[in-house]
């Protein structure tokens, strides 16, 4: 499955129906950056709304998946088999957000630590200030995340 090919056909079959991004936006209801990451291999369609851009665009899910007609292609998939897959995707993805903000909340709390176990001399105090500075950095990076991941991917319902 490649993103971009993919991509690329999504915008093949967008120009004929002659359709502008933010028509095609309007049809499936997303936003036309939406459309335009598709169309550029940045991510695929969230699995809740991938059969309706398949109407949209009167395609298959796999004339989508292997980013070309059916006359064209070898493979053949059960639709139910592909959205399954997609769901997977996306949540493998969002449990690595989840795992790196808490990782980064972690780290961050050693660094603290360590940061106030070697306070003393300059030296030390500008190592345990620098160790501070990283363990709040990174702690905020990992809020940061949770609650991307709280807002995001909790209101798909994934």
């Amino acid at each position: 499955m490649n993103q971009i090919i993919i991509g690329k056909f999504i915008a093949q079959k967008r120009k004929e129906k002659n359709l502008t991004q933010e028509q095609l936006a309007e049809k499936i209801g997303v936003s036309n950056k939406t459309i335009s990451k598709w169309e550029t291999g940045k991510c695929m369609p969230d699995y809740s709304i991938i059969e309706i851009l398949c109407q949209e665009l009167n395609i298959t899910l796999a004339e989508l998946m292997n980013g070309e007609e059916d006359e064209k292609s070898i493979h053949t998939y059960d639709n139910e088999q592909i959205i399954k897959m997609i769901k997977e995707m996306q949540n493998l993805k969002n449990i690595k957000t989840l795992i790196s903000g808490f990782f980064l909340i972690i780290m961050g709390g050693v660094m603290f630590v360590l940061s106030q176990i070697f306070g003393g001399t300059n030296i030390q105090d500008f190592l345990s200030g620098f160790m501070l500075g990283i363990s709040i950095s990174n702690m905020l990076i990992g809020v940061f995340l949770l609650g991307y991941y709280l807002l995001h991917c909790k209101q798909k319902k994934i």
